[in-house]
Parts: C-alpha cells; sequence; structure tokens
C-alpha cells in the first residue's frame, strides 16, 4: 500500500506540472545559467606583457586582435567562433549465412558364428541383426540481415572558449533555441578543437572537434505528443510479455 500510495502521489504531481503548461509555449533557457554566459563574464587568464620597441610603436600596422590586418579568430576563454555541422552520411550493410549438415549411420551383423541368427529368433517380427540399427539426421540454417541508413544535418551555431587547456586545446559549447508556435528546437555542440583548425573566417567544421558531441531535438507540444505517458514507460520496462 505505502508504495501504491508512493506510486500515486508521483503521478500526480507530474500531472500537476503537465496541466500548468496547457495552453503555454515551453520557456528558453535562462542564458545566464550556462557555462557559455561563465566563461564570457568571468576574468580571463593573466597573460605575460610583451615588450614593444619605439619602431612598432610608430608603425601604422600591428600585430593586435583590433588591427586591420589582426588575427581575430577565436583562442582565449569567452571568445566566440561558429561550428560548422555538414553531416552526411551513408551506410548499407548486408550479409547472408547458409549452414546445411546431413549424417547417417548403420551398422548389423549378418553373421558371426550363428550368433544373429540365434538372436533373430527372440526378436520381434521383422527385426533382424543383420540391419541392426540405422540413423539419419539433417540440420539446415539460413540467415540474412541488411542495413540501410541516411543521415543528413546542415546546420551553423556560434560556440564560446569555455576554457583553454594546458596542450592549447580549446575546449567550447554552442547552444541555440528557436521557438516556432508551441515547439523549440534545440541545438548543442560541445567538443575540444586546437586553435589551427579555425579558419582566418573563424569557423570550424564538425570533423575536426575532438569528442564532439552534438545534440538536435526539440521539446513542445509535438515532441509531447510523439513520447508515450508515463504510465506506458513503466509498462513496457516491468510487463515480462
Amino acid at each position: 500500500m505505502r508504495i501504491l500510495l508512493i506510486a500515486a502521489c508521483t503521478l500526480a504531481f507530474s500531472a500537476c506540472q503537465r496541466l500548468e503548461e496547457v495552453g503555454k509555449a515551453p520557456d528558453f533557457t535562462p542564458v545566464e545559467t550556462g557555462n557559455e554566459f561563465f566563461a564570457m563574464t568571468s576574468a580571463p587568464m593573466p597573460q605575460n606583457a610583451q615588450a614593444t620597441s619605439g619602431a612598432t610603436e610608430a608603425s601604422l600596422w600591428s600585430g593586435g586582435r583590433g588591427s586591420l590586418l589582426g588575427d581575430r579568430r577565436a583562442a582565449a576563454r569567452g571568445d566566440i567562433l561558429t561550428v560548422v555541422i555538414e553531416i552526411d552520411d551513408k551506410a548499407e550493410i548486408s550479409n547472408s549465412t547458409g549452414r546445411s549438415r546431413s549424417g547417417s549411420d548403420s551398422m548389423g551383423i549378418p553373421a558371426m558364428l550363428g550368433i544373429p541368427q540365434r538372436l533373430d529368433q527372440r526378436l520381434p517380427d521383422g527385426a533382424s541383426m543383420a540391419d541392426a540399427y540405422e540413423t539419419n539426421s539433417q540440420s539446415s540454417y539460413k540467415g540474412n540481415g541488411s542495413v540501410a541508413r541516411k543521415e543528413k544535418l546542415t546546420l551553423r551555431v556560434a560556440a564560446t572558449i569555455l576554457d583553454r587547456l594546458p596542450n592549447g586545446v580549446l575546449r567550447i559549447q554552442g547552444s541555440q533555441e528557436v521557438r516556432v508556435n508551441f515547439e523549440v528546437r534545440e541545438l548543442v555542440v560541445t567538443g575540444f578543437v586546437r586553435p589551427e583548425d579555425v579558419s582566418r573566417q573563424n569557423e570550424v567544421t564538425y570533423d575536426k572537434i575532438a569528442g564532439a558531441r552534438i545534440a538536435y531535438g526539440g521539446r513542445g507540444q509535438i515532441t509531447d505528443v510523439q513520447q508515450p505517458r508515463i504510465g506506458q514507460q513503466v509498462a513496457d520496462v516491468l510487463l515480462p510479455f
């Protein structure tokens, strides 16, 4: 009874939460609570000051990021770069397996010092030691399998450098949310990027991201309808048939 009461209270609580969302569009995830906001607002790591000569100070061109010819690629914590996701994968696998086996065995004693003839008199009608036993066996197996999958995804998302590891590799994370009517489309990208893989356009492709984690989904009325109810999910786990 106690377990049933706890289960009923849990279901009632979840139902009340769902009733509060009826007729409302799903809320966005607060930007201020993410790692990207923390990386952009926290103090950067101290950098060693570089000595500049008088000739460099008087030069019309400088290597600073704010100059015309400066390198504006993301390189420090809090900087923003663009992740280009162009996934066009296709996989086709097919295989077949076949196996067959047959065997037979027979043995008889037609003559052996007259012993089989005497034994034949004691055997049931139709039985003879000349054909003592005979066995036959046959088995066969055949299996076919195939996999055909095609995935295509083209997206661009801005990512923030969360940290610069001791070996110079950049840890990035990017998120994007777009709400259309009562459905929110979510895109999350995380991973590690080498600074030299960032192009002059301050872009990096997904195939150059180590440990890439790309999530593309949504939440809202359409997603809610596509998901089975909690009771059905519990029943699918507990029922043995």
